[in-house]
């Protein structure tokens, strides 16, 4: 049952990632963790002097951003299409699955270089920043460094009575069951929950592996063996039955609640990274 149950929380789909509740609440937890000339920093290129709220605020931006004519050709950088065969084998080859338009790894990689370039002006530095803080959501997600049923996509399932795909029960159902809503401040009590946990939980332990090897210099290399951790996750945690177990039964319930220890460890593992991705950055200019 429980092998079930995280494959769906890491299941879902490429398009929408954590969905807006998901994305706010890592980039509360990378407020949380930013050094102060960091926060500054971004402050003033996002134009927000917002004590907290100034990454979570624009932390869904590029999903909306990608629907519009200016930013349509960013679609492909959220996710990266892994042609591997899960469950028998995972794993992520840059040149064999990014693609010629782009791909999360690429593009969090470009952007980040993009971001200490102090010739850029201030609109595209924003819109780098905003980039980042983005795809560092996204990149977290396993199936958006999958190939199989686009990302999950098409993976049909029932969640609470109701027919939908793993997209969805990963975007909205288990984080606002999580939270039990899906608001700003819904995102704040979820952040300060996974903050807790990693100042003085179960991940305080595990926040130095988390960035260990975090250069700004390499950030293509670092953005890959990222993407090749959440990957890893499909066969040993996401399909390691395959997928057609996950369209039996109702999600909801028992389900959910074996995967919100997944969904947790997740968000707070990116939020942190973010956060030290973010110093980089700053003490890079």
């Amino acid at each position: 049952m429980a092998s079930k149950v995280l494959l769906i929380a890491a299941t879902l789909p490429r398009v929408l990632a954590w969905g807006p509740l998901g994305h706010e609440t890592v980039a509360l937890v990378a407020t949380e963790f930013v050094l102060p000339e960091t926060r500054a920093f971004f402050r003033e290129i996002l134009g927000d002097n917002s004590s907290t709220d100034y990454l979570a605020a624009v932390a869904s931006w590029a999903d909306d951003w990608k629907r519009t004519d200016e930013g349509a050709f960013s679609y492909t950088y959220h996710f990266i299409d892994a042609l591997d065969e899960p469950p028998t084998s995972c794993n992520v080859d840059i040149e064999r699955d990014c693609g010629e338009t782009g791909c999360v790894v690429s593009a969090r990689a470009n952007y980040t270089t993009r971001l200490v370039q102090s010739e850029l002006n201030r609109e595209e530095r924003e819109i780098a920043a905003k980039l980042v803080i983005h795809f560092s959501g996204d990149i977290g997600q396993p199936l958006h460094c999958e190939n199989l049923a686009r990302g999950g996509n098409d993976i049909t399932v029932t969640f609470d009575g109701e027919a939908t795909n793993l997209h969805s029960v990963l975007g909205y159902n288990i984080p606002e069951a999580i939270t039990n809503g899906s608001t700003r401040a819904d995102a704040h009590a979820w952040a300060a929950y996974l903050i807790s946990a990693i100042k003085a939980g179960p991940y305080r332990c595990k926040t130095r592996n988390w960035v260990a090897g975090l250069r700004v210099d390499d950030i293509e290399d670092v953005a890959l063996r990222w993407a090749r951790e959440s990957n890893e996750d499909i066969c040993t945690v996401v399909m390691q039955d395959g997928a057609e177990v996950l369209e039996v039964g109702d999600l909801a319930g028992e389900h959910t609640e074996e995967a919100k220890g997944t969904v947790n460890l997740q968000i707070a593992k990116h939020g942190y990274r973010l956060a030290k991705l973010l110093d980089a950055i700053s003490q890079a200019q």
